[in-house]
């Protein structure tokens, strides 16, 4: 059927005018139901094929039957190129309207890859769903106005790509609201900040992640929570959620230093034992020590958490303040104070002793949320923010499919050390 092709002028960019529809029933003749079924199956198989075509358009660098003059060739050498079109393959797709058949478009070299319907694709998921794709990798909303533009001609608003991506916001409600396992072995937890812009100014935001490592030696990103800058306060409102949340016990929390922390997280989980990130102590370290000295005072703390074991860590902490403790008392003072948090990985051995000793896990998926969002200077509101983590927390997550390395190992020094708090779990 004739379908129009007159882009629309209204402000609602993708929408049909009240004209086009007018237009569109009385050129199909749709009278009943099954009549709008059908027409709205051919458009969007019609639409489709044009995607098709001009994906294939694009990817060759002209138009079809466009005719080459020789003096175009001779500015533009690099369009004199032997690839051109090879005919169509035919190819059934199933759709939310049925079935539908394609005519996908060849080029000479086979080196096109459809990207709208790809191949061996046999159900076609739409253009939501590529929206959300692109969202996630950290593509802004005009960004993806001017890809679909470009791309397929399609004029779509960025208020009508924010609209697609809201509709993951039920999505990550339930996400955040879903049942937890009773007891997890080891939780990651630290916080991750960009700017956002809030009543007209631009502030820092931290963004709350929790990375829970279960008893099958699985770990999840149990929620992402949206805050003001870094508190042990907001820390335990997401600690009681969590608990609310139905996990009643963790052996093991690793954090990094924030005042505080410790205090909130036995405030909710008093049997859990803590392990002070030994990165994030190194660091505050070298807040006070001047810049001659630092690498001779990094390798002193080396000796430090390096050491075999406990006892043995302590004499190489002697060893340093004999050294150091005059000129930097602070130091000495900060992993003092610090000790029985900063030792507990001691107790373990070294594969689990790497795995708890920073907090590298979480610091990793970290990275993976900066990547996509590097691009991003400022969110335009807490909400946008939280979609695009939540996306990319899927993104990462798709890829946790094995359990840490020596989890059986692992598991059998917990049991040995938090005794019936494991085994009648497991």
């Amino acid at each position: 059927m004739a379908v129009a092709t007159t882009r629309s002028k209204t402000k609602q960019a993708g929408r049909f005018s009240p004209e086009q529809v007018k237009q569109f029933l009385e050129q199909g003749n749709i009278q009943t139901m099954e009549d709008v079924q059908s027409a709205l199956k051919d458009l969007f198989s019609q639409t489709l094929q044009a995607m098709l075509e001009g994906e294939l358009e694009h990817h060759l660098g002209y138009a079809k039957h466009e005719r080459l003059a020789q003096n175009d060739i001779e500015a533009r050498p690099e369009r004199a190129v032997s690839n051109r079109r090879n005919g169509h393959t035919s190819k059934n797709v199933r759709s939310d309207y049925g079935d539908i058949a394609l005519s996908v478009p060849r080029d000479r070299e086979g080196s096109y890859e459809p990207l709208i319907v790809h191949k061996r694709q046999k159900n076609v998921t739409g253009i939501e769903d590529q929206i959300l794709a692109l969202y996630a990798k950290g593509v802004s909303c005009r960004d993806i106005q001017d890809h679909l533009q470009q791309l397929y001609g399609l004029e779509v608003s960025p208020t009508f790509v924010s609209n697609v991506t809201d509709k993951v916001l039920p999505q990550i409600r339930a996400w955040q609201s879903h049942p937890l396992a009773p007891v997890y072995a080891l939780m990651f937890l630290d916080a991750i900040h960009f700017k956002v812009r809030q009543e007209g100014r631009i502030v820092s935001k931290a963004a709350y992640v929790v990375i829970g490592v279960d008893l099958e030696g699985m770990k999840e990103v149990l929620g992402i929570w949206i805050g003001e800058a870094e508190s042990a306060k907001f820390w335990l409102t997401v600690l009681t959620e969590i608990k609310s949340r139905g996990t009643a016990d963790i052996l093991i929390c690793c954090t990094d230093n924030l005042s505080g922390f410790s205090e909130s997280i036995g405030a909710v989980f008093p049997q859990t034992q803590i392990q002070k990130c030994i990165v994030h102590q190194v660091r505050n370290s070298l807040k006070y020590v001047s810049s001659k000295d630092r690498q001779a005072v990094v390798n002193g703390l080396r000796a430090v958490y390096t050491a075999p074991s406990e006892s043995a860590g302590l004499v190489a902490l002697e060893e340093f303040e004999n050294v150091w403790g005059k000129r930097y008392p602070l130091v000495v003072s900060s992993w003092r104070s610090n000790w029985s948090e900063l030792a507990l990985f001691f107790g373990f051995s070294p594969e689990l002793r790497r795995l708890i000793y920073t907090t590298n896990i979480i610091e990793s998926f970290h990275r993976q949320l900066r990547k996509v969002t590097h691009g991003k200077a400022l969110f335009p509101n807490d909400e946008s923010l939280l979609k695009m983590l939540y996306l990319v927390t899927c993104d990462v997550q798709r890829r946790w499919t094995y359990r840490i390395a020596h989890w059986g190992q692992i598991l059998s020094q917990l049991s040995i050390a938090y005794g019936d708090r494991v085994k009648l779990a497991v």
